[in-house]
């Protein structure tokens, strides 16, 4: 139990070494971070916004034209309800009219035929049926009036997509500015349609607004050689073709496209994506995948249009133009455009985090100052540093030599958690700060846990070599039961919480593991090469 391999003694040590390489970046200053060698570590724990400052945008969702938006796509799939479906036996219903008012939110559709009318409304309400409302609640409502079919979105149904317009809006946000979660970003809604943005240590809040303004629809269109570009760019194109310039990263100055106004295959399709080199040229490139439903797509379309071109369409700006060489049936490609290292990283970025659901405005932009600012970092580093000094007097005036070891481990268990908050890139605020204090506290708990179980092995009469070895192995499992229960409340808190409730929880997350390992295994270390080397026949506890 207290015997150590040459192996795991060089393991334990060599970790906290690591984690002292990690974090010791925290201690230099930009310029000399810059200046190290490019294999040492340059990452640094970030400050919060309430610690540093940072962005703060106020974003309004237009979430009238989220149900604009449905209205018209409603109005696309009642025109093709009404068209002749020989496959269900369905006949076709002749109309003369297909109208949205976007003031009344209602769209109406006349019949050519008196006769047609009920057979119109039942098509329109078998469309309609059911929705997102749950069971027993319809999102529209169908209702005749002479020979037009009116068709209304409910005030609840349309209170229902203007909230989730604003979830997913943040969710996209969340997803574009903080991918790996761990920045501490605050994205919080604001009334029925705007959304708060705090961006803690971001000092370019037009580059931030642009990232989010972005509304990163990919699409993949059929090219219609058939229509000049000449007469498109004169207004004379044929229904169900868009003419698409060309964006500035495939090449300024290209004619632009005439495309298919239906996409073959949507963003909504691509599972993952990813910047990386062009192994065929300069620049970078972007590559792809995607789910079953868009491979199959992908695939049969290739396959069927070998030699035509396909255009790959982002914001309404032609990134890709390839020509189909062969079938394609593996789910994957890649976009060769002109990308410079940042463009494709953007792009990648956009399309993993998908498309808003609804337009953004800024309706307010400034750069905030530190909420609590440079007192709260004082205060907490006095609160850190008293407590520390504190439990480092507790444990030598209440163990001796043991409490030595406790602190030795103490003071590695901070350069754990330096360590490995500068790895992740993690963002530290005041409940972060909080939260290491609390992991100083626990981590001596768990020496005293099994400090005082060799003590009483001891008073049992005990040597002192087995009272050790009994106290560690005894008090092993309730070390492990009350971290892992800290553990998983950590990680409650940071997948539920936002913001500082997430500084708090990673900090604590951090704090557990390292506290275990540097309460089990590295004063084990120490306490067994004083016992196995000296073999004292009594010890002072």
């Amino acid at each position: 139990m207290l015997q150590f391999s040459k192996f795991q003694t060089a393991a334990i040590l060599g970790l906290i070494l690591l984690a002292a390489l990690f974090g010791a970046p925290n201690l230099l200053s930009e310029s000399a971070r810059n200046n190290l060698p490019g294999f040492v570590p340059k990452g640094t724990i970030n400050l919060g916004l309430d610690l540093q400052g940072g962005s703060y945008l106020l974003l309004g969702v237009d979430t009238d034209k989220v149900i604009d938006d449905r209205m018209k796509g409603l109005m696309v799939d009642l025109r093709r309800e009404m068209r002749p479906v020989s496959a269900i036996g369905k006949e076709r219903i002749r109309f003369d009219n297909l109208v949205y008012n976007d003031d009344s939110g209602v769209v109406s559709l006349r019949i050519a035929n008196e006769a047609d009318i009920d057979a119109a409304a039942d098509r329109a309400r078998d469309l309609t049926r059911g929705g997102a409302l749950g069971l027993g609640q319809r999102n529209y409502i169908v209702s005749v009036n002479g020979p037009a079919i009116n068709v209304t979105i409910t005030a609840e149904a349309r209170r229902f997509f203007s909230n989730e317009a604003v979830r997913d809006s943040i969710e996209v946000i969340r997803r574009r500015i903080d991918p790996a979660g761990n920045k501490e970003v605050a994205i919080q809604p604001q009334g029925e349609n705007r959304i708060v943005v705090q961006v803690p240590g971001d000092d370019d809040p037009e580059a931030l607004k642009a990232l989010i303004n972005r509304t990163g629809q990919l699409t993949f269109h059929a090219h219609d050689p058939s229509v000049s570009v000449q007469d498109a760019a004169a207004g004379l194109i044929p229904p169900g073709r868009i003419l698409v310039p060309f964006s500035e990263s495939e090449g300024a100055g290209q004619l632009p496209l005439v495309l298919e106004e239906d996409p073959i295959i949507t963003g909504a399709m691509v599972q993952t994506a990813s910047a990386a080199p062009n192994p065929d040229g300069a620049g970078f490139q972007i590559n792809f995948a995607f789910d079953s439903s868009g491979a199959r797509r992908f695939a049969d379309y290739t396959r069927n249009n070998i030699g035509s071109i396909f255009a790959i369409v982002l914001d309404d700006q032609i990134i890709s133009a390839p020509t189909i060489q062969s079938a394609i049936t593996q789910g994957s490609g890649r976009i060769t455009g002109n990308f410079t290292a940042m463009e494709a990283a953007e792009t990648s970025l956009l399309i993993r985090s998908g498309a808003l659901p609804a337009e953004l405005k800024t309706l307010e932009q400034r750069s905030v100052g530190p909420e609590l600012g440079a007192d709260s970092i004082e205060a907490g580093a006095k609160a850190l540093i008293i407590g520390f000094i504190g439990v480092i007097i507790y444990m030598v005036v209440s163990y001796g030599r043991f409490g030595v070891y406790a602190d030795f481990a103490l003071i590695a268990n901070i350069i754990l958690i330096a360590g490995a908050l500068s790895l992740f890139g993690s963002t530290l605020t005041l409940p972060g700060i909080a939260g290491i204090v609390l992991t100083i506290g626990m981590a001596v708990d768990a020496n005293v846990l099994i400090f005082e179980r060799i003590r009483e092995e001891l008073l049992n009469g005990k040597s002192p070599i087995n009272a050790a070895e009994i106290g560690y192995d005894k008090a092993r499992s309730a070390i492990i039961d009350a971290n892992i229960t800290t553990f998983l409340a950590a990680i409650i808190m940071f997948q539920l919480g936002a913001g500082p409730v997430r500084g708090f929880a990673i900090t604590l997350a951090v704090g557990v593991v390292t506290s275990v390992f540097t309460a089990y295994f590295l004063t084990r270390l120490f306490a067994g090469g004083f016992l196995l080397a000296k073999r004292p026949k009594e010890l002072k506890l």
